[in-house]
């Protein structure tokens, strides 16, 4: 079984709305929520979808599952105070309803350009090395401050650096394991999954993505998202 565990549970304060969500902002008519879902949907490889949804927002996403057409969510599931505690809520829906051997492919509702071809290789290299994160090159120099963030300690070569994007993606057994240990040592921080699995001495195998793969966290993100979207459209429309 494959499923994708889709985080939805932010509140976009980097976004600066006042009426909602950051995922539930709406493109062309469609929020950026049913844009990540639909990815999924039609990624024939995946058995089902887990949505971890901002406390409160349960039922305004129902609607929209409805209204667009997405039949594979099987659950909605209530976010957490942290990041790490709202995946970790989505990973114990996921074990209720599935068996221990699942891959469980682990994606930011708000990363709408992830496309088909990087959710399969997830799946095939999670199947084949036990991990798959998918990453872009690093394009510009890296940087390491010292402890003041005054001044430049360390430049990094930029050729064996990567951006860890989404999906994320793990055998359910492991996570359970990963998560586990996390809560009896009360780390309650990990920044994603990645950096949890990285600390428990998890492999963590490599699969590149696009560098369109981005998260929309501000304004600007989502200037880009735009843009490509109707470049898109525009290609499709006049065959560029």
């Amino acid at each position: 079984m494959n499923i994708a565990l889709i985080f939805s549970g932010g509140t976009g304060q980097r976004m600066n709305t006042k009426t909602m969500p950051k995922q539930f902002l709406e493109l062309h008519g469609k929020p950026i929520i049913i844009y990540t879902l639909e990815v999924f949907e039609y990624t024939e490889e995946i058995d089902g979808i887990i949505v971890v949804c901002l406390d409160g927002w349960q039922n305004y996403l129902q609607n929209l599952l409805q209204r667009f057409g997405i039949r594979k969510v099987q659950s909605i599931v209530s976010g957490g105070k942290t990041g790490q505690e709202s995946i970790a809520n989505g990973i114990a829906k996921v074990s209720e309803d599935y068996p221990e051997d699942t891959v469980v492919l682990i994606h930011d509702g708000v990363r709408p350009l992830i496309d088909k071809e990087t959710i399969q290789a997830c799946i095939t290299t999670t199947k084949k090395e036990g991990s798959a994160i998918t990453v872009a090159p690093v394009t510009e120099t890296v940087a390491v401050a010292d402890e003041n963030g005054k001044m430049i300690k360390t430049i990094v070569e930029r050729k064996n650096c990567y951006t860890a994007k989404a999906p994320q993606s793990f055998y359910l057994k492991d996570l359970i394991i990963a998560e586990r240990k996390a809560k009896e040592e009360g780390i309650l921080d990990f920044i994603d999954t990645a950096t949890m699995m990285n600390h428990y001495g998890y492999p963590l195998h490599i699969v590149q993505g696009s560098s369109q793969n981005i998260k929309i966290t501000n304004p600007t993100d989502f200037y880009i998202f735009r843009a490509i979207e109707d470049a898109i459209e525009n290609s499709q429309i006049f065959g560029l």
